[in-house]
């Protein structure tokens, strides 16, 4: 991996996340109407990396309870998920740059998150993922 290939940024959109006061009907509904194929957050969406063909990368589409605390402290009724690369370097840049991180990096088997807030008061989550553990998983994704 040549040092380009490093560099801390937004690599793509990973979710797609939006209150609703019946996200299992909105789930039905979108699986009935729109041909989602629907899992118990919503629906996996499975495309290929642009630079490694053979590598699966995967979106995911969710309907939140309307209640949720998840996209706290934004009142928004949504919130969007970006993939990213280094991500520990992106919190140290935004930090230096007076950008509010509102937590720490979690890792998962399936990758690293972070949350921060852009100054228009939305919560923005940021993914650095581990795509070959949704891969080994299986399971029915939209395509």
């Amino acid at each position: 991996m040549n040092q380009k290939d490093l560099k801390p940024k937004v690599t793509g959109i990973g979710g797609i996340f939006f209150k609703t006061k019946n996200p299992e009907k909105v789930r039905e509904w979108y699986g009935k109407h729109l041909g989602l194929t629907i899992n118990e957050y919503g629906s996996s969406f499975e495309f290929r990396n642009a630079h490694r063909p053979d590598e699966i990368n995967y979106l995911q589409w969710g309907p939140f309870s309307a209640d949720t605390e998840y996209f706290n402290p934004s009142e928004q009724p949504f919130m969007i998920n970006y993939r990213v690369q280094n991500i520990e370097g992106l919190v140290e840049q935004f930090r230096e740059n007076g950008v509010t991180v509102v937590d720490e990096i979690t890792e998962y088997d399936y990758g690293k998150f972070v949350h921060i807030m852009d100054p228009f008061g939305n919560k923005i989550e940021l993914w650095e993922p581990v795509d070959r553990v949704f891969t080994e998983m299986g399971g029915p994704t939209t395509k």
